[in-house]
């Protein structure tokens, strides 16, 4: 999952899911903690995953790091890099994964359907990257926070009655080295919106989105 700045799904609706019969191997799990591959191993599996977050993570040169994105239902990762990941990925959350050959890739007669479903999550995923990076590079730290928000709430969210209740299984320290700021930026800027009476904060792992209509214009760079 990227926070993107799609005009048409401004909610950052649910990644679409791959329904087929065929499957290459049963659906696993990976529990809290565990690490499902790391950079520079050698691709075998693609995993789409069907419960449970992702953590996709890179090491800088210096030691700082990079959180590059997080896998949610729906979401497909573990595309290759000349044949090699690109990314650390650990679980978050107990997970379920149903894992794809890689070589459904390399040879579309084995499937024409899924590969060409599977390409499809490719080209999306690299779209979503791109308008990441605009967003990295364009948004103000408060326009950045409710990105993230408004796309999780859209994507994760239990809505009722007008409010909108949303999971947060990462730590305030995950979603600044996602969005490209510091952790006391993060924490600072989820405070004022909860002083704004925009969210309400239930405990670290959760969050209530009492005004999703100002949320919304605020990653948009509104007043909220």
């Amino acid at each position: 999952m990227y926070v993107t700045l799609s005009t048409d799904d401004q909610t950052g609706g649910a990644a679409p899911s791959i329904s087929r019969p065929c499957v290459c191997a049963r659906e696993t799990q990976i529990r809290a903690g565990n690490y499902l591959f790391y950079e520079g191993d050698e691709v075998s599996w693609l995993y789409q995953v069907t419960a449970g977050v992702l953590r996709q993570t890179r090491l800088l040169e210096n030691g700082r790091r990079q959180v590059i994105a997080f896998g949610y239902p729906g979401d497909v990762v573990g595309f290759p890099a000349n044949g090699c990941h690109h990314t650390d990925c650990d679980a978050l959350v107990d997970t379920r994964l149903q894992p794809y050959r890689k070589s459904l890739l390399e040879h579309p007669e084995k499937d024409v359907e899924l590969h060409g479903e599977l390409l499809q999550a490719a080209l999306g995923e690299i779209s979503a990257m791109q308008d990441h990076f605009m967003m990295l590079g364009r948004k103000s730290a408060s326009e950045r926070v409710a990105s993230f928000l408004t796309v999780l709430a859209g994507r994760v969210g239990r809505c009722h009655d007008g409010v909108c209740k949303v999971d947060l299984p990462m730590r305030r320290a995950d979603i600044a080295d996602f969005l490209g700021l510091t952790t006391e930026t993060v924490s600072r800027t989820l405070t004022q919106m909860r002083k704004s009476g925009i969210i309400k904060i239930e405990n670290i792992h959760s969050i209530v989105v009492l005004k999703p209509a100002a949320l919304t214009s605020l990653s948009q760079g509104g007043k909220g």
